[in-house]
C-alpha cells in the first residue's frame, strides 16, 4: 500500500463532510483521517431507513405462512431473533471508525491475505441473493402498480439501486436519510389501515398454531436477517472519526437495525395471517386498502435503497478478493461501478429464476446462509474483542504477504470449516434437514450450536498458540 497509514492525532479531521451527490473515488483503501466525517445519529438512519422495504416485510409474512404461526409465538419468535440476532451484527459497527477499512478487507486481520479469500466469495454470492430477492419484490410491486412485464419490472428497480451504489457512500447515506422519514410515515399509515380500518379481518387474526419448528424457524431467520448484516456494518461506519466510540456506534446501529426489521415484520405477520396465497405485495395491498398503492410504492423505493447497499459492498467484496489475487492493483471508483454491474447481472438471472417460487426459495437461502456467516462473525468478534482489543496493523491488511498476519492463519480457517461441519446436523430446510434436526422435530438451532462452538474453540487455540 503506497498510502501513509495516519495515527488517530497525525492530521486533523476536515469539517463538515461533501455534498451527497459526489461520486465516491474511494474504494477499498484507508480512509485518512482528513476524510472521516459523519455522526452516529447517521448510523441509526441507514439502518432504519433501508430495512423499510418489502422484503422486510416478505420475512414475516414467512412466519405465519411458511411456518403457520399464529400471531402471538409470531411476534414473539421474531423480536427475540431481532434482539439477539442484532448484538452480533452492532458489535461490528464499531470496527469501521476504529480501522477505516471496508468488512471484508479487516477479514485478512483473522484470517491472512489468502485465507480470507474464502468468506469474502461466499459473501459476494450472499450480497447477490439478496438483491436478487429484493428485485423480485420491487418488481411485483411495480407490475401491479404500473401494469410492466414482471421481468422489465425486475430490471427497472435493479438499475434504479445500481445508481447509487455508483455514486457509493454518501448517497447511500443521504437516500437512507430520508426513506428513514417517508418509509416511517408510510409504515404508520400501513399499520393504521391494517388494525383500525379493518385491513385485516378480525378472524385472520386468530389463525395459525404453535409449533417448535415453527417458532425456531421464524426466530433463525430473523437473527439471520440481522447477522447478515455483519459483513459489511462496517462499510457505513469506516469514514467515521476513531473516536466515535463502541457504545455510540454500537446502540445507534442496533436500534436503528432492529427497530428498522422488526416493524415491517410484524406488518407482514398480519399480511399472511390475512392472505393465505403468501403474496407479500398483493396481500400488503389488500390489508392497506386505499392507501396500499402508496405504501407498496414506497416499500418498492426502499427495495432501490437496500440494493444499492448490497450493490455497492458487494463490489467493495469483489475488489478485495481481486487485490487479493494482484496485490499491484489499485482500483478505483470505475472499478467499483464495474463490479457492481457484474453483481446486477447475476442478479437478474437469479431473480428470473426464482420469482415463481419466492418465499421457500428465499426462506431456504436465508438458513443455508446462516450456517456460513456464523462462523466468520463468531472468529472476527472474538479476534477484535478479546484477543487483539481493536488493536490491528492496518498496513499489513495491504502487504501481498498479508504482513504480520501472514497468508493464512490455520486457527481461524479450521475454526470456520468446523463451524460449518457441527451445524450440519442441525439444519431444517425444505432441502435438506440434518439428524439433529430430525430427533428435534425439524426444529432449527444450528446458528445457535454454531456461534457455541466456534467462539469458544477459536479464543482458547489461538492463546493455546500464543503461549506455545
Amino acid at each position: 500500500m503506497t498510502e501513509r497509514i495516519d495515527s488517530p492525532a497525525a492530521t486533523p479531521a476536515r469539517q463538515g463532510s461533501p455534498s451527497g451527490l459526489e461520486i465516491e473515488k474511494r474504494t477499498i483503501e484507508h480512509i485518512p483521517l482528513d476524510e472521516r466525517h459523519g455522526r452516529t445519529r447517521q448510523l441509526f438512519t441507514v439502518w432504519f431507513g433501508s430495512n423499510l422495504m418489502l422484503l422486510t416485510v416478505a420475512t414475516g409474512v414467512l412466519s405465519t405462512t411458511v411456518y403457520g404461526l399464529s400471531l402471538g409465538p409470531a411476534l414473539l419468535s421474531l423480536t427475540i431473533g431481532n434482539l439477539v440476532g442484532g448484538v452480533v451484527m452492532a458489535l461490528h459497527a464499531a470496527q469501521g471508525p476504529r480501522m477505516g477499512v471496508p468488512q471484508m478487507l479487516q477479514t485478512r486481520a483473522q484470517f491472512g491475505s489468502v485465507g480470507s479469500l474464502l468468506v469474502v466469495a461466499l459473501v459476494v454470492f450472499m450480497y447477490t441473493g439478496f438483491f436478487a430477492s429484493n428485485m423480485v419484490l420491487g418488481g411485483q410491486a411495480l407490475t401491479g402498480l404500473l401494469g410492466l412485464p414482471l421481468p422489465a419490472a425486475i430490471v427497472l428497480i435493479g438499475l434504479v439501486s445500481l445508481v447509487s451504489a455508483v455514486a457509493g457512500y454518501r448517497l447511500i447515506h443521504a437516500v437512507t436519510g430520508v426513506m428513514s422519514v417517508v418509509a416511517g410515515l408510510a409504515l404508520l399509515l400501513a399499520f393504521a389501515f391494517a388494525l383500525f380500518a379493518g385491513g385485516v379481518p378480525g378472524l385472520a387474526l386468530s389463525g395459525g398454531a404453535f409449533s417448535w419448528t415453527g417458532f425456531m424457524g421464524t426466530l433463525s431467520l430473523a437473527a439471520l436477517w440481522q447477522i447478515a448484516y455483519a459483513p459489511y456494518v462496517s462499510d457505513y461506519t469506516r469514514y467515521m472519526r476513531p473516536d466515535t466510540g463502541v457504545r455510540p456506534a454500537f446502540w445507534a446501529t442496533y436500534s436503528g437495525c432492529v427497530l428498522g426489521s422488526l416493524l415491517p415484520m410484524v406488518l407482514g405477520t398480519l399480511v399472511g395471517l390475512a392472505s393465505a396465497d403468501g403474496d407479500t405485495v398483493g396481500g400488503l395491498a389488500r390489508v392497506t386498502g386505499v392507501v396500499g398503492p402508496v405504501v407498496i410504492a414506497v416499500f418498492a423505493l426502499g427495495i432501490a435503497a437496500t440494493n444499492a447497499m448490497n450493490l455497492y459492498c458487494g463490489a467493495l467484496s469483489m475488489i478485495t478478493v481481486g487485490q487479493t489475487v494482484r496485490p499491484v492493483w489499485t482500483p478505483r471508483a470505475g472499478t467499483r461501478a464495474a463490479c457492481a454491474g457484474i453483481i446486477f447481472v447475476s442478479a437478474v438471472a437469479m431473480a428470473l429464476a426464482s420469482r415463481d417460487n419466492f418465499l421457500v426459495t428465499f426462506a431456504n437461502f436465508m438458513l443455508l446462509l446462516l450456517c456460513v456467516l456464523i462462523p466468520w462473525t463468531a472468529v472476527n468478534l472474538v479476534d477484535y474483542y478479546l484477543i487483539r482489543r481493536g488493536d490491528y496493523d492496518i498496513a499489513s491488511l495491504f502487504r501481498p504477504d498479508g504482513g504480520v498476519y501472514g497468508r493464512v492463519n490455520v486457527a481461524a480457517v479450521c475454526c470456520y470449516v468446523v463451524g460449518i461441519l457441527v451445524q450440519l446436523p442441525f439444519l431444517s430446510t425444505s432441502v435438506y434437514t440434518g439428524v439433529a434436526a430430525e430427533a428435534l422435530g425439524k426444529v432449527d438451532i444450528s446458528w445457535i450450536v454454531g456461534l457455541a462452538v466456534v467462539g469458544p474453540l477459536y479464543y482458547v487455540w489461538v492463546r493455546w498458540r500464543a503461549r506455545r
